[in-house]
């Protein structure tokens, strides 16, 4: 019963963000956020990206409250109650329905506090690591260890692929109850240790059309979807899973490139259209092809989501040079020593006939910056009290 007489139940897990390489767009339910289509991520490293959630349970509180980066927020957000509600099921249902003397009160109000190590306007898939983080602290402080992700789907879609690290699956599943969606590891972090990723933060312009909005316009206007959904993408997924087994980065580069485009091809047959490419970004796609026809061979490969910034697979081996080639193309405005963040970078001398070849009329500033991360474990738990973003008091 000890701790049923602490004043303060606290606890604090971190979260990745993941990026599809088979893309998720389209939902066949809205509320149970079930896709129409099955979809497949990389799980990004924490120590690049990460969100930090510290969730706190007191007979003290008066109401649920949220902080969000440090501002509080809507507590009250349908798909912030959903998962509580469904993470205060889950323990409900595994108690048996009696009250445990020793485990937390389902009545006591919460109270969560979350924020972001990078910059929430840099259009980087916050909502995925959020929810994911949200699940992991409700379910560590109600004492859960089950399936989570179909509670952190019912949040955000993909967050669901951010219970996992490494290669993860996104099941459509078949049963309109949902039950059957979920996440699947299909290789851990470990699996492909060369695998490097580089995020260009293209200059911030606010996304033209939200995602929830903007998929659900799609699936009602555009035949290219629904083509997408039932014929092309169960082949591609079963392609995807294959070439990171077999570790081929040439068939995962060229794959993942094609399913991108198509994406943002099913974006422009949407009704009325919705673009969100822009000139930076297409700009990087024709030098990713340049780069890699100098080659011969697919050394990089872009992946765009909801928006303009590129994300981009390379081989560990490969990464010093492409950093120059962007660098050379966008050459950094001021923060040239802050223009490539992350893991490090060696530098690179471009080779005369690769410039040529490669390298067009520069455009100055146009990347703000370089991430360079690599793909890593899904949510931990923070042990460490100093760490939790709630004091004593249950505040900030």
């Amino acid at each position: 019963a000890m701790a049923a007489e602490r004043a303060l139940a606290m606890a604090t897990c971190t979260a990745p963000v993941n990026i599809a390489v088979i893309k998720y767009w389209g939902k066949r339910d809205t509320d149970l956020i079930l896709p129409i289509n099955s979809s497949l991520s990389v799980t990004l490293h924490q120590d690049q990206l990460k969100t930090t959630t510290t969730a706190a349970a007191s007979r003290d509180f008066t109401e649920d409250r949220l902080w969000l980066n440090g501002k509080e927020a809507d507590v009250g957000h349908p798909r912030v109650q959903a998962c509580l509600r469904e993470v205060r099921r889950l323990a409900r249902k595994r108690r048996g329905g009696g009250e445990d003397a020793a485990a937390l009160s389902l009545s006591y109000k919460i109270h969560i506090a979350s924020e972001n190590n990078f910059p929430t306007a840099a259009g980087l898939a916050s909502s995925a690591a959020g929810y994911a983080c949200l699940v992991s602290a409700l379910a560590r402080l109600y004492g859960l260890e089950e399936e989570l992700s179909e509670v952190a789907r019912r949040g955000s879609g993909s967050a669901c692929r951010s219970m996992f690290g490494g290669f993860v699956q996104w099941q459509r599943g078949e049963r309109p109850d949902g039950t059957d969606s979920l996440a699947l590891q299909v290789a851990p972090e470990t699996h492909w240790p060369e695998l490097r990723v580089l995020v260009l933060v293209v200059s911030g312009e606010k996304k033209p059309v939200g995602s929830t909005v903007g998929m659900q316009t799609s699936v009602e206007t555009s035949p290219l979807l629904k083509h997408r959904a039932e014929v092309v993408v169960p082949e591609r997924l079963a392609q995807m899973m294959q070439h990171i087994r077999d570790r081929d980065f040439e068939g995962f580069g060229q794959l993942a490139m094609r399913d991108s485009n198509q994406f943002h091809a099913t974006c422009l047959d949407t009704f009325p259209p919705i673009f969100y490419l822009t000139d930076v970004s297409r700009h990087i796609i024709a030098l990713a092809h340049r780069y890699n026809a100098h080659h011969g061979h697919t050394k990089v490969a872009y992946s765009f989501d909801a928006g303009p910034n590129a994300v981009i697979f390379a081989l560990a081996d490969t990464v010093a040079e492409f950093v120059e080639v962007v660098r050379r193309s966008f050459p950094p405005a001021t923060n040239g020593d802050q223009f490539v963040r992350g893991l490090p970078v060696g530098s690179a001398a471009l080779p005369p006939e690769l410039a040529a070849a490669v390298l067009t009329e520069p455009v100055p500033g146009a990347v703000q910056y370089i991430l360079h991360t690599k793909p890593g474990p899904g949510p931990q738990l923070v042990d460490d009290p100093s760490q939790h973003l709630l004091g004593a008091d249950g505040l900030p």
